[in-house]
């Protein structure tokens, strides 16, 4: 019996997996780097021990650092949560040697699948379809588009695609260097990029008495940068016999390598119907929780109880219902996904419950789950992947699942950095996802529809909302506007406040406040919008005659406005604008703040480059970006030191264009 287990990870799983250790009664350890000192899964543990440092190679994935942390602490069980080294067989090993139990699977199982290229001669053998490789030295023009993809991980790290034989060496190169940062293997293979394709995974959960169990299907076509955006199970609209395929396959692949515990076997399934095994996750994945909500079960449980010794039934549960998970990310998807640090002020999820499954079989209502590695107060950094949360719907149909789920996530409180909590809103309305028609091109197709702003006047309305709380914070007195004393900023005389491009003059008088005007257009006394009522914390506004009602917090000059139909987060302008001097033409600053992890081979200053070159790469949120020249010319300057931690703005190199033209003496 596992009496205290340690829990190699951080954030989100780390958590998760402590929560189901209380309720068995099992103490918990966990570990942390510096950035993680006061992390939510150190609160949560019974006790924690340091990993000096701050990057993963540092500590995560210091197995040797991690058993003697178990050894400190007394656990006598590890379990390594996913990624970091949750698939390496060399940790499972480490683990066993020392006399403590493994929550995985056998570390030969985690050897055969651990290398992609491996594991798909593996599943030939076993007659699990697969597709055809491409030998990246010999690809010729009839094979692209082509997928490289790391043999060592996953996670979307250290994938690429390629469409022209001209960049096949460079996306080589990157392919390599972020699959070696990420998980200490630069190995890379190449396979055709099927267009029109869905990524559909099953579950699988197997003991050491011989008995699989295949835990129905999930769709996980909805990415970004090849990682899993929104997941549901089941998988909808794949026939019955494709579903029997799929499990099938999902249970030779356990059985052709031994396998003990949780894992997943992914395929892709083209457009003509035909699945193709991808590769084999020999871990718990991001998206368990769907397969726990339909189900019943607990995962984590099931593999603890399974690393014990104890038997699972013949059959699983019979699903019910459907669940639909939504990955909630401090990002920001308008711009290039890239990644957003800083401080979490609050994250709720109203309705929403932090425990795992519970078996209700008269139950209709539909089901809220948070999972969540942060709460209100955290400090989002940049050394970890951005993930924040995730939300998860059950109910008994997929249209009751996507409506609730959507829903949450818009009344939900996340202030803060910027999240891509509105693209996810607006991706579970779209008609294509109602419809079910998914692939894994879904984002390539619609992204810069789903994050323009929405027509409408609701941010200039939010703005009005967040004006009138600021004015009310300083001079509201029992409801009423009180006499301001001084020789200036009279109650009498218009007021104004600008947040963003959005500008509100607003009056207050004896009776209270009065909107002027919003971005230049009038608002009273033409009567489109009437004051109703006027807090610090919530404005009621009529528009049109409909009330509606704003929540305001406020966190410095960051206000984030909550409404029934959305949220918006607001930043105020300053009334006088301070000197700025601004940047040098030509200079390539960090998009986001990161490690500079290389520069352009032989590049230096006195070099030409061409436009779109990439010049320097920065790694953020264990994702790595490219810098590139704004335009060919020479580099004139070249500030960019590979392991320099680099916050947004800061210079990093110049180019000074060829034809750029003489400045004016004037």
């Amino acid at each position: 019996m596992i009496e205290s287990l340690l829990v190699a990870n951080r954030g989100e799983i780390a958590c998760r997996v402590v929560r189901t250790c209380r309720e068995l009664g099992i103490a918990t350890v966990a570990v942390y780097a510096d950035p993680d000192a006061d992390a939510l899964h150190v609160r949560d543990a019974d006790t924690a021990v340091r990993l000096p440092g701050t990057a993963p190679a540092d500590t995560y994935l210091r197995g040797d650092l991690i058993v003697a942390a178990a050894r400190a602490a007394g656990a006598d069980a590890v379990h390594p949560g996913y990624g970091f080294l949750s698939e390496s067989a060399e940790f499972a090993r480490a683990v066993l040697d020392a006399g403590l139990v493994w929550v995985g699977p056998p570390p030969e199982a985690i050897a055969a699948m651990a290398s992609k290229t491996r594991a798909k001669k593996l599943m030939a053998a076993a007659g699990v379809p697969l597709l055809a490789p491409v030998d990246p030295a010999a690809a010729t023009g009839a094979e692209l588009p082509l997928l490289l993809k790391a043999a060592a991980g996953g996670g979307g790290r250290g994938m690429r695609i390629v469409r022209e034989l001209a960049v096949l060496e460079q996306r080589l190169a990157e392919a390599a260097a972020e699959a070696r940062a990420a998980f200490g293997d630069g190995e890379v293979f190449a396979e055709p990029y099927v267009t029109g394709a869905r990524h559909v995974e099953v579950q699988v959960l197997a003991d050491a008495h011989g008995t699989v169990w295949a835990l129905g299907t999930r769709d996980c076509s909805l990415q970004r940068r090849h990682q899993k955006v929104i997941e549901e199970c089941p998988a909808p609209a794949l026939p019955d016999a494709l579903r029997t395929e799929l499990a099938g396959a999902a249970v030779a692949a356990a059985r052709a390598v031994g396998y003990r515990g949780a894992g997943t076997v992914e395929f892709l399934v083209a457009d003509d119907g035909r699945p193709y095994f991808l590769e084999m996750n020999t871990r718990l994945q991001v998206e368990h929780p769907v397969t726990e909500e339909v189900f019943g079960l607990d995962l984590v449980a099931l593999q603890l109880s399974v690393a014990e010794g104890a038997a699972l039934p013949a059959r699983p549960p019979a699903p019910r219902g459907h669940a639909v998970e939504a990955r909630l990310c401090a990002e920001d998807p308008a711009d290039g996904w890239a990644p957003r640090t800083g401080r979490l002020h609050a994250l709720e999820v109203p309705g929403a419950a932090t425990g795992n499954a519970a078996r209700d079989e008269d139950a209709a209502a539909p089901r809220l789950r948070l999972d969540t590695g942060y709460t209100g107060g955290d400090t989002i950094g940049v050394h970890y992947d951005p993930l924040l949360a995730k939300v998860i719907a059950w109910a008994p149909t997929r249209e009751a699942a996507l409506r609730r789920l959507r829903a949450a996530l818009r009344g939900a409180r996340v202030h803060g950095p910027v999240t891509n909590r509105d693209l996810l809103v607006r991706t579970l309305g779209h008609p294509d996802i109602v419809a079910a028609r998914l692939d894994t091109g879904f984002y390539d197709r619609h992204l810069a529809a789903l994050t323009t702003p929405e027509p409408g006047p609701g941010a200039r309305h939010a703005a009005v909302a967040a004006a009138l709380a600021d004015a009310a914070s300083r001079y509201l007195c029992d409801g009423v506007p009180a006499r301001l004393g001084g020789w200036r900023n009279v109650p009498s005389a218009p007021q104004s406040k600008t947040y963003g491009a959005h500008e509100v003059r607003y009056r207050a008088t004896r009776d209270g406040f009065m909107v002027e005007a919003a971005d230049g257009e009038a608002a009273e006394p033409s009567g489109n919008v009437r004051v109703v009522a006027v807090s610090p914390s919530r404005v009621s506004l009529e528009v049109a005659g409909v009330v509606r009602h704003f929540d305001v917090a406020v966190y410095g000059d960051e206000v984030h406005v909550s409404t029934a139909t959305g949220a918006y987060r607001l930043l105020a302008r300053p009334r006088f604008a301070g000197p700025g001097r601004p940047a040098e033409a030509g200079s390539l600053l960090a998009p986001l703040p990161g490690t500079v992890v290389r520069v352009a081979d032989g590049l230096a200053e006195g070099a030409r480059v061409s436009a779109g070159q990439p010049v320097v790469w920065l790694e953020a949120m264990k994702m790595e970006h490219r810098v590139v020249a704004p335009a060919s010319g020479t580099l004139t300057a070249l500030h960019a030191v590979p392991g320099r931690q680099v916050e947004v703005g800061t210079l990093l190199a110049v180019v000074t264009a060829t034809d750029a033209p003489e400045e004016d003496p004037s």
